[in-house]
């Protein structure tokens, strides 16, 4: 009885512990698509809004928006996030109504750490050493551009 008793004993104290290892274990992340680190997601994450309302806004406005402030409300664009200072980012922003592009440059490079840069194609560009442009390759190769959508 008491080397039952024992056995319980000990297969509850390791099914306890088990249990305690499994809540202590960190939780698996996903990354958006393109992304190498949770900063550079929040960046590919900005880079898809932004574009999205500026699609949004010519639409509506038959142009596109002269800043980031009258990006306000078109779909999800929200007024914080016309800050161009975004932690570890800086938005570069340009317009002229006819043609736009946007830029997310981090403040240093590194494996984690690569510019972006759209503009009214709708293509995000990747530069992992300088401030990304129109010749940055894509992000996603292959992909179409949101003009040639339509």
């Amino acid at each position: 009885m008491k080397i039952r008793n024992l056995t319980l004993i000990a297969t509850l104290g390791c099914l306890l512990a088990g249990m305690a290892a499994a809540q202590t274990t960190p939780p698996a992340t996903s990354l958006t698509k393109g992304a190498k680190s949770p900063d550079e997601a929040a960046a590919i994450g900005y880079m898809n809004t932004a574009i999205r309302a500026e699609n949004l806004y010519k639409k509506k406005h038959d142009n596109y928006a002269k800043s980031l402030k009258d990006l306000v409300a078109s779909g999800s664009f929200t007024r914080r996030m016309t800050k161009t200072d975004r932690g570890v980012y800086i938005v570069g922003y340009s317009s002229n109504g006819e043609t736009y592009s946007i830029s997310l440059t981090p403040k240093t490079f590194d494996e984690q750490h690569r510019a972006f840069y759209a503009d009214e194609d709708g293509i995000i560009r990747v530069d992992p050493e300088h401030p990304a442009n129109a010749q940055s390759p894509p992000l996603f190769p292959g992909r179409r551009s949101a003009t040639a959508k339509k």
